[in-house]
C-alpha cells in the first residue's frame, strides 16, 4: 500500500484531534461543527492507518495485488464505464429537477408567508442551478476538446 495513505490518514487524525481540542478549550457558536469534523477526523485517519498496516503486512501483501488487479479491471471494464457514465447524467439530471422543484416549493412557502426568508432560499437555489447548467455545459465542452 502507498505510503500517501498512511500520511492520509495521519493528517486526518490531527486535523481531527486539534478541532477536538479548539471545541473543548474554546466555547463559540461553531462548537457542534468543531465535534463532527473531530470525529469526522479523527475516526476515518483511524481507519486509514489501520488499513495501511493491515495490507502492508507480508502475510497480506498477495491479497492486495490481486485486489488491486480486479480494481483495474473493473475501472478499465466499456461497459461499466458506459453505465457509470449514463448514471452520472441520470442523477445530474435529477438533481437539476430536484432544485427546480425546491425553488417551486420554497417560493410558494414564501408567499404563504410560511416560513421567513424564502427570498434567500429561492435565490441560492436559483444561483446553484444556474451554477450547475453552466458548469456542466463547461465540462462537456472541454471533454468534447479532449476527446
Amino acid at each position: 500500500m502507498k505510503k500517501s495513505n498512511l500520511i492520509t490518514g495521519i493528517l486526518y487524525v490531527l486535523f481531527g484531534v486539534a478541532c477536538l481540542i479548539v471545541a473543548l478549550l474554546i466555547e463559540t457558536k461553531l462548537e457542534g461543527i468543531l465535534w463532527g469534523f473531530a470525529g469526522a477526523g479523527i475516526f476515518p485517519g483511524i481507519m486509514m492507518i489501520c488499513k495501511y498496516f493491515y495490507w502492508s503486512s507480508p502475510e497480506n501483501k498477495e491479497r492486495y495485488e490481486e485486489r488491486l488487479e480486479n480494481e483495474r479491471i473493473e475501472q478499465h471494464d466499456e461497459l461499466k464505464t458506459k453505465i457509470r457514465d449514463r448514471a452520472g447524467r441520470y442523477t445530474y439530471s435529477l438533481g437539476l429537477l430536484v432544485v427546480c422543484f425546491s425553488i417551486l416549493v420554497f417560493g410558494i412557502l414564501g408567499a404563504l408567508e410560511v416560513i421567513d426568508n424564502a427570498r434567500m432560499i429561492v435565490l441560492y437555489l436559483s444561483g446553484y442551478l444556474l451554477f450547475q447548467v453552466i458548469a456542466g455545459i463547461v465540462i462537456f465542452n472541454k471533454l468534447m476538446k479532449k476527446y
